[in-house]
C-alpha cells in the first residue's frame, strides 16, 4: 500500500510537469519520404507543404504512442506521439494479476515488449526462454495477469523488437537502431489504463482504448468479460473525460454490442475492429454492412488490405468492403501505417498489393488512396508524425 501512495505521487508530481503539447512537429522523416516519391502530383502537392505550420489532427491516430522508435505503451511514447501530432492517442487495454487495467498491446508479450526476462520477474513467466534451436525460434511467454501491479510498474518498457535466432536471452533482446534517430529512453515508463487517461488528457490528446482478448479464462479473479469491459468505460467516467473524445475498441462483437447497449453516451464512438478479412472465404456485401449501421456500430475499422484494390491498370481504388461501408454510412478507420517493412512481400499489411511497393516513399501514394478512394476518417501509425505531415496538406 505504501508503494502504491509513493508511486501515486511520483506520477501526479511527474504529470503536472507534463504541458499540453502545444508545437506540432512532424520531424524530418516524412519529408525523406515524400523526397523518394517519383514526380507527380502527389509529390508536389506533399513538397508544397514543407515549410508550413503544423496542427494535430484526428486523422492520425497513435499506434501504441510511436513505436517505430519508442518503447511501445509507455510515457514516453505517448509523449512522442502527440508532439507528432496524433490526434487520439492509443492504450491496449489488460490486466494484472490483482485485477488493475494497465496498457499492454497483448497480455502475454511482455518477454518482447519489457526487460522481464532479465529481471527475477522471470520466474513467473508462463513460458520460460527457450534459446533458438534447428528449425524452432526463440520464444518465451510472460503474461500481465502473472504479475501484480507494483510487479508490473518495476519493469522497463521497450520496444517490441526481438531476434528469433537468438541463443541468449541478451541476443534475444537486442534490436537494431531504429529508423528514426531519436534519443529513446533505456527505461520506458509503463502505465495503468488510469495513469495513460490522465496523460494522454494533458497532452490534449483523444482516446482509442482497445479491449485486448484475454489470454486466461473468464472469469478471471471474479470479473467477467462484461465486467472487463465496463471496468474500461468506467475509469473515463471516473476521470470526468468527456464520452465524446473516447473511441472504446475491440475486435470481439459482443464486446462492441454490450457497449451500444449499456453506455449510451460512449455508444456513437465505439470502433468495431474487424477481422474477418483474415477468412479466406468472407466477402463483403451491403446489406451486412447495412445491418451493422442497424445494430449501431458506427465506425469500423479494418486492416488496409481491406479497403483497396488495383484497377486493371494498376491503379489504386476502393475495395467493395470501402464502397459498401460507405453506402451504409459507416465511418472507416484503418491499421497500421508504418508498421513493418513496407517493400517487405511477408508484410500482410500490403498483401493485396503484389510488386506496387518498391520503395518505401510508395507507402504515401497507397496512404493518399486510403484517403482519397477508400474514403478514411483516420488511420493508425507507428510513426504519427507522417500522416499528421500528410493530413495537413490535404486538410483533413
Amino acid at each position: 500500500m505504501i508503494h502504491q501512495f509513493k508511486r501515486r505521487v511520483l506520477f501526479v508530481l511527474w504529470l503536472a510537469s507534463t504541458a499540453a503539447c502545444s508545437t506540432i512537429d512532424p520531424g524530418p522523416r516524412p519529408v525523406a519520404l515524400v523526397a523518394g516519391l517519383p514526380d507527380s502530383t502527389l509529390k508536389q502537392t506533399l513538397v508544397s507543404c514543407s515549410s508550413g505550420r503544423f496542427e494535430r489532427t484526428n486523422f492520425s491516430i497513435a499506434h501504441r504512442g510511436a513505436p517505430l522508435a519508442y518503447p511501445e505503451h509507455t510515457a514516453e511514447s505517448y509523449r512522442a506521439a502527440a508532439r507528432l501530432g496524433a490526434g487520439i492517442i492509443e492504450c491496449d487495454v489488460t490486466f494484472t494479476k490483482d485485477g488493475t487495467l494497465v496498457c499492454r498491446h497483448s497480455q502475454c508479450d511482455l518477454h518482447r515488449t519489457t526487460n522481464i526476462l532479465q529481471t527475477p520477474l522471470a520466474g513467473t513467466c508462463r513460458k520460460p526462454f527457450t534459446p533458438a534451436a534447428e528449425n524452432t525460434p526463440a520464444d518465451a511467454q510472460c503474461c500481465t495477469s502473472e504479475l501484480t501491479l507494483d510487479e508490473f510498474k518495476s519493469l522497463c518498457g521497450r520496444r517490441d523488437v526481438v531476434d528469433p535466432a537468438a541463443t541468449t536471452i541478451a541476443a534475444y533482446l537486442s534490436a537494431p537502431p531504429p529508423k528514426v534517430a531519436v534519443e529513446a529512453p533505456a527505461c520506458g515508463t509503463l502505465l495503468t489504463h488510469g495513469e495513460s487517461i490522465a496523460l494522454i488528457d494533458r497532452l490534449g490528446a483523444d482516446f482509442i482504448p482497445e479491449l485486448k482478448a484475454p489470454q486466461v479464462e473468464m472469469p478471471f479473479a471474479g470479473m467477467t468479460q462484461k465486467q472487463y469491459a465496463d471496468r474500461l468505460i468506467a475509469e473515463y467516467v471516473a476521470a470526468r473525460i468527456d464520452p465524446s473524445r473516447v473511441h472504446p475498441q475491440s475486435f470481439n462483437i459482443d464486446d462492441v454490442r454490450h457497449w451500444i447497449a449499456n453506455h449510451p453516451d460512449f455508444a456513437g464512438q465505439v470502433v468495431y475492429l474487424d477481422p474477418r478479412g483474415r477468412d479466406p472465404g468472407f466477402r463483403p456485401t451491403l446489406a451486412g454492412m447495412q445491418a451493422l449501421k442497424a445494430s449501431g456500430v458506427t465506425t469500423l475499422a479494418p486492416p488496409m488490405p481491406m479497403l483497396l484494390v488495383r484497377d486493371a491498370h494498376g491503379k489504386l481504388q476502393a475495395s467493395e468492403y470501402a464502397r459498401f461501408a460507405r453506402e451504409a454510412d459507416l465511418r472507416l478507420i484503418t491499421w497500421t501505417f508504418e508498421a513493418g517493412e513496407a517493400t517487405d512481400p511477408r508484410n500482410w499489411l500490403y498483401m493485396n498489393l503484389p510488386g506496387y511497393i518498391a520503395e518505401e516513399s510508395q507507402m504515401l501514394e497507397v496512404l493518399h488512396a486510403l484517403s482519397e478512394e477508400a474514403g478514411i476518417d483516420g488511420i493508425f501509425s507507428d510513426w504519427p508524425g507522417t500522416v499528421t505531415y500528410y493530413a495537413n496538406c490535404f486538410g483533413r
